[in-house]
């Protein structure tokens, strides 16, 4: 299910109104966008997609897996208790659900800044999104946050909104000291329930602990009365912040290695965080917010828990405030998936490859092809995907359709048998790497490929 519109609408004050609600709520941290030179820069993002209200029908019989996973069986989710609305009787769904409850949810900034706003979404929903009120903070520990740095958020001026179908809301920018390479905590109070017959927009592998408040709205609240952790973002697209006009944005465009899959939760060792600290430790680096737009098992092709990245590209990536420069990690489902079929071959991954490049050309951006990393033992893997892999990654490094290319399969695979991880950097299911194979992909990116940040701007609003 695609959305049906990347932004939804909503009301532009006029100069006067502006003015009077910049006066009013000041001394609340609370500031009305009305510079128009103001220069935004997504500092966090995440991409969602949208998760039914039931579980999905099991596949029909798939294929054995190549070799088994060595990974330890995931402890099952805590799952908050539901309550059904007045007047319905229904009995809680397999999926999480909330009712009448407040989400504390962390993200982790890239580059800091003194006003931000925050983009909540209904992108995947087929029904209104009611929130209640919303909170933003710095985090402390654990569900506890900073108490003086609590601001509310408002939209449109108002502290609650209701966010159409297919829509994403725009907070107001609010007064903040948002720490470079620091936690932000964002309390979404739900008034509602979330088991209707809309799909929720989500991203459910976050690899960071978000909380579950007990009944009642409490944003702000210090403690937060927590009854559950989780391990999605719900409603959750971006984090920008105001930048001087020389800071860039990086969006880190692909599937579960690049949204982190087996690195360690609450760590921020995916592959995007670890470049986000070479550069932060890089003396006359340029400033890049980083955007890491992963979703697990994505394709370029086909859908797949998650839109295609042909019909992604604009909702995840291009339609981001500041943008800069795109680095490009897919294909690797694609291929996997098929197994021994022969469609789609290596040839149409390049042909939906040069697509990603001509719509980021078009936007002014510069766009960075990664070669696919080594899968041989991953459950899905095939001598015929192989040979795609190979044909792939030949010509991302040959064709120079890309700006530039960062060989992620040389940095990962070991250099006495190719088709596979190092083992240093095997997670356990031989698809995905662990920390140490997160951090020799970032140590990879040559950093002079950002030098001239501005020269490729997008819009920055």
């Amino acid at each position: 299910m695609r959305p049906t519109s990347l932004h939804g609408a909503f009301p532009a004050f006029t100069t006067g109104v502006a003015l009077a609600l910049t006066i009013g709520l000041a001394s609340r941290g609370i500031v009305a966008q009305t510079a128009a030179t103001e220069h935004w820069v997504g500092t966090w993002a995440t991409s969602e997609f949208a998760r039914g209200q039931t579980p999905p029908l099991p596949a029909g019989p798939q294929p054995a897996p190549f070799m088994a996973s060595e990974c330890p069986t995931p402890p099952a989710p805590a799952v908050p208790p539901v309550r059904p609305a007045p007047g319905q009787t229904f009995a809680p769904p397999p999926y999480i659900q909330f009712t009448n409850q407040t989400l504390r949810q962390i993200v982790h900034t890239s580059i800091g800044g003194s006003k931000v706003r925050v983009v909540l979404t209904n992108a995947y929903g087929t029904g209104p999104l009611t929130i209640g009120a919303a909170q933003l903070a710095v985090r402390d520990t654990d569900a506890s946050i900073q108490a003086a740095s609590s601001r509310p958020l408002t939209f449109s001026g108002r502290p609650t909104v209701t966010i159409p179908s297919g829509a994403v809301a725009y907070s107001d920018s609010v007064s903040i000291a948002v720490p470079e390479m620091g936690d932000l905590a964002i309390d979404v109070y739900l008034p509602g329930t979330t088991n209707t017959t809309s799909p929720l927009s989500v991203h459910t592998a976050a690899f960071q602990t978000n909380y579950v408040s007990e009944t009642g709205n409490h944003v702000g609240k210090s403690p937060f009365p927590s009854v559950a952790t989780i391990s999605s973002w719900f409603f959750l697209s971006r984090v920008d912040v105001v930048a001087p006009e020389s800071v860039g944005g990086l969006v880190a465009f692909g599937d579960s290695i690049t949204d982190g899959a087996r690195s360690t939760t609450n760590a921020n060792n995916r592959w995007p965080d670890v470049l986000m600290r070479r550069l932060a430790a890089t003396p006359g680096a340029p400033k890049l917010g980083i955007m890491n737009a992963g979703i697990g098992g994505n394709r370029v092709l086909a859908e797949n828990a998650g839109a295609s990245a042909l019909s992604r590209l604009d909702l995840h990536a291009l339609s981001y405030p500041g943008v800069t420069h795109l680095i490009v990690l897919e294909g690797i489902n694609d291929i996997g998936q098929a197994r021994q079929n022969p469609t789609p071959t290596a040839e149409d991954l390049i042909a939906g490859h040069k697509q990603l490049i001509e719509r980021a050309h078009a936007r002014g951006i510069k766009i960075f092809g990664a070669t696919v990393t080594p899968f041989y033992g991953a459950g899905y893997y095939s001598e015929q995907g192989e040979a795609k892999r190979q044909a792939l990654n030949e010509w991302i490094r040959t064709s120079k359709a890309y700006d530039a290319v960062v060989d992620f399969d040389k940095a990962t695979r070991d250099p006495n048998n190719p088709k596979m991880f190092l083992p240093a950097y095997d997670s356990c299911d031989h698809l995905h790497p662990n920390d140490a194979g997160y951090k020799a992909m970032a140590d990879a990116i040559d950093l002079n490929l950002f030098t001239s940040v501005r020269a490729a701007g997008s819009a920055s609003r």
